[in-house]
C-alpha cells in the first residue's frame, strides 16, 4: 500500500465519535464567531503541541533554541503535567504533536510520553534534528507507537547543511533515518511515518531534486518542502531564497520585502489547537515562541477552565476585531509548506 494512504487510513483510525463530534462543534463555534464578530468556542481543540523541552543541541539561526534567546526559562516537561492534561483531553483530542522549541529527544522520558498518548489512540507525531536517533532509540521508537516522525534535513552535503543546521552532522542524520527505517522492517510496522522536511532557504535551494532523491534511495515515506519564517525580513536577508515559490515574502519596488499573506481578522488556530509549554504555559500557537500570550497555566487550572476562560475570550476577540494589533501575527505566514 502507499505509505501516505495508509498514514491517511491510520490517521481516520483514530476518529471516534466523540472526536467527531468535537470537531463538528469547533468548526461550528468558529464559523458563527466570524459572522457574528463575537468569539464563540463550543468544543475543545482538535489538535495540541506538547512542548518536551527547549533545549537544543544544534545553533540554527532563525530558531530561539538555537540562539539561545529566550526570555523564559529553558527545562523538562514534567510526565505528571502531561499525563494529567492528556487524561483530561484523550476523548476529544485527534492530534497530539510533541514540539514547539528544542530538540524532543533530549527529554530522558520522551519516548514513555510518546507511548502513553499512543495507548489512548491519539495520533502522536514529532519533529526532530535526528542527531539521537541511536539504533536503540530508533526501536524504542517504533515501539513507543509514534504516527509521524518528522526529519530535518536541510542539505544533501555537510557544507550546504551546516549553513543552516549550525553544529549540526548530516551523516548523523542520515545514520539516524537509516535506524528507523530498519526497525520498522524488523518490527513489521507500518508507522512512524517518516518524512523528510527540507527548509527551504538560498543557500541549500539547488538541492531540492537531490533530497528528493536521497529520501527515494533511503526509503522515506515523504519529503516536505518547507518555507523559511524570517525575523527581520524588510531589508531582505541571506536565507531568503530566490524562487518565488519557496519564499513568504515578496520583494517591494523599493527593494524592501513584504509578507505575501494577508493579515485578515481571524485565526483557525486559536479555535481548532493551541501549544503548551515544557512548565504548563498555554500559548495561542507556534509563533509565540517566547509565550508572551500567556492564555493559562496547566500547573494552576484544568484545560477546560483556561480554554473557555476570560484570557482566551478576550485575545480571540482581539484576532475577529483587528488582529494587526497582535505583534506576532504581523510575521504570520501559517500555511506556507510546500510538499514535494
Amino acid at each position: 500500500m502507499n505509505s501516505n494512504i495508509s498514514d491517511g487510513l491510520n490517521f481516520l483510525s483514530k476518529l471516534t465519535f466523540r472526536r467527531a463530534w468535537n470537531a463538528v462543534k469547533v468548526i461550528s463555534g468558529f464559523y458563527s464567531s466570524k459572522v457574528s464578530q463575537k468569539p464563540s468556542q463550543w468544543g475543545l481543540p482538535m489538535s495540541i503541541s506538547f512542548e518536551p523541552t527547549t533545549s537544543c543541541n544544534l545553533r540554527c539561526p532563525e530558531c530561539p533554541s538555537g540562539l539561545r534567546s529566550f526570555t523564559r526559562p529553558t527545562g523538562m516537561l514534567e510526565g505528571d503535567l502531561f499525563k494529567r492534561t492528556i487524561d483530561e483531553l484523550s476523548d476529544t483530542l485527534l492530534y497530539l504533536i510533541f514540539y514547539f522549541q528544542g530538540e524532543p529527544y533530549l527529554h530522558p522520558q520522551f519516548l514513555d510520553l510518546v507511548g502513553y498518548a499512543s495507548k489512548k489512540g491519539i495520533y502522536t507525531a514529532t519533529s526532530t534534528n535526528a542527531h539521537y536517533l541511536t539504533d536503540a532509540q530508533a526501536k524504542k521508537t517504533v515501539e513507543s507507537g509514534l504516527d509521524r516522525l518528522i526529519i530535518s534535513i536541510d542539505g544533501t552535503t555537510q557544507e550546504v547543511y551546516e549553513q543552516y543546521r549550525v553544529g549540526g552532522k548530516l551523516n548523523k542524520v542520515i545514520e539516524g533515518t537509516k535506524n528507523i527505517l530498519k526497525w520498522k522492517k524488523e518490527l513489521k510496522s507500518s508507522t512512524p511515518h517518516v518524512i523528510f522536511q527540507f527548509l527551504v532557504v538560498k543557500p541549500n535551494e539547488h538541492q531540492i531534486e537531490e533530497v528528493k532523491q536521497l529520501a527515494k534511495e533511503l526509503g522515506v515515506d515523504e519529503v516536505g518542502l518547507k518555507t523559511a519564517q524570517i525575523y527581520d525580513y524588510e531589508e531582505g536577508s541571506e536565507l531568503i531564497p530566490t524562487i518565488d515559490k519557496y519564499s513568504r515574502y515578496s520583494q517591494k519596488s523599493d527593494g524592501t520585502f513584504k509578507i505575501k499573506n494577508k493579515l485578515v481578522d481571524h485565526c483557525w488556530k486559536m479555535w481548532h489547537s493551541c501549544v503548551i509549554t515544557w512548565d504548563g504555559l498555554v500559548v495561542p500557537c507556534c509563533f509565540d515562541k517566547d509565550a508572551h500570550h500567556r492564555l493559562g497555566d496547566m500547573k494552576n487550572q484544568t484545560f477546560t477552565e483556561l480554554w473557555q476562560g476570560e484570557a482566551y475570550r478576550q485575545f480571540r476577540q482581539t484576532l475577529i476585531k483587528s488582529r494587526s494589533d497582535i505583534e506576532m501575527c504581523k510575521n504570520c505566514t501559517e500555511g506556507t509548506q510546500v510538499w514535494a
